[in-house]
């Protein structure tokens, strides 16, 4: 479900009062236009084939395993009937098949509490998810942000994050895990709503399109 218009309002208040280069980008970018993936399957799915390739491919491969699926959704059981041939037939690589196929029987045993995971705190959010190969701290953190609305997520390994960071606060390079988190050290408790702003720092960089429900996964 959406944020609630007064957790974004405090966050955004928060973020203007302690951090005047985010005050500019929140100028600049506009509302905070976040809505949580309702499927968190789906956004895990996305996730994995999403890793280290580009937004436009990843969005290629996933219209063609919905295609592949269809016109059932992607579910744990669906994706344990394809075989990796099947998946390599929409793009998706040997390794990442390996990995969908761990998501979705962890999922469909129960390894992984994917129904009931919306309870845990977000480190253990953080330890359930990687327990399946392929998910590493960075997914779980936008599982966090783009599937459960968690207010408070920072993805201090983010390239976006850390690009928008080096950009906008006057660094030569990008910067390192500890310079990261002492930047976003004031963002606190709503570091998740500064995160969404660092990555549409860079759309308005670009001059594209800010309006956006989530990361480009």
């Amino acid at each position: 479900m959406p944020l609630r218009h007064d957790q974004v309002r405090q966050a955004r208040a928060h973020l203007r009062r302690c951090d005047a280069t985010m005050a500019t980008i929140i100028d600049e970018v506009g509302p905070f236009t976040l809505r949580p993936e309702r499927d968190r399957f789906w956004m895990l799915v996305k996730s994995i084939i999403s890793q280290q390739i580009s937004v436009g491919a990843a969005r290629s491969i996933r219209n063609r395993l919905l295609q592949l699926i269809a016109p059932q959704k992607v579910t744990p059981e669906a994706l344990l009937a394809l075989s990796a041939e099947e998946l390599r037939s929409a793009g998706i690589s040997p390794q990442k098949a390996r990995y969908l196929h761990d998501l979705a029987a962890k999922s469909a045993e129960g390894i992984v509490a994917i129904r009931s995971i919306g309870r845990f705190s977000d480190e253990k959010v953080i330890a359930e998810l990687t327990q399946v190969k392929g998910v590493g701290r960075w997914t779980a953190q936008m599982f966090l942000i783009f599937a459960l609305g968690r207010l408070d997520v920072f993805p201090e390994d983010d390239l976006g994050v850390r690009t928008a960071i080096r950009d906008r606060y006057g660094l030569d390079d990008l910067p390192d895990r500890q310079t990261a988190l002492q930047v976003a050290a004031p963002w606190r408790p709503y570091a998740t709503v500064a995160s969404w702003y660092c990555w549409r720092a860079l759309d308005v960089a670009r001059d594209q399109k800010t309006f956006a429900t989530g990361y480009p996964l």
